[in-house]
Order: structure tokens, then C-alpha cells, then sequence
């Protein structure tokens, strides 16, 4: 299993930080279709995304028990 992480705006649309998901040999596009299907709402394609803490792409494999983040654009001041 995967353990994928949400944060700010995406956690409120998720209602959670985490989900644990079989996402072992999935690119990352994959996992984000098979979430925006889940939760249409979400918006991932702003979303920028990590595997075990390193920044990836969409192409990149999910490996079994990697951990991945979804981040959304920050802004501040």
C-alpha cells in the first residue's frame, strides 16, 4: 500500500491529510486520474507532487510502499 499525503487547500477537499491506496506500479498520472475520478474536485493539475519527499513527475513510477505527496501552490507574503 501507498500512503498519499494532501495538503492545505487539497486536504479540506479530502477531508483528511492521508489515504492509504495500492498505487504500486502506476505513474503519477495514473494515480492522479484514478483520484480526480474519486474526487472530482480536487485540483491536482495545479497540484505540484513528491515520492518519498523528491519532486516527480507524471511520468514517474509509483513504487510498492513509496509515500506521495500532492502540493498545492503556495502563495504568500
Amino acid at each position: 500500500m501507498n500512503k498519499v499525503l494532501f495538503f492545505a487547500a487539497l486536504k479540506e477537499v479530502i477531508g483528511e491529510d492521508s489515504l492509504q491506496m495500492d498505487l504500486n506500479g502506476k505513474t503519477v498520472g495514473e494515480a492522479k486520474s484514478i483520484l480526480q475520478d474519486k474526487f472530482p474536485a480536487l485540483p491536482l493539475e495545479v497540484a505540484m507532487t513528491a515520492i518519498n519527499e523528491e519532486f516527480a513527475f507524471d511520468e514517474d513510477i509509483i513504487k510498492k510502499e513509496d509515500s506521495i505527496a500532492f502540493i498545492p501552490p503556495v502563495s504568500g507574503g
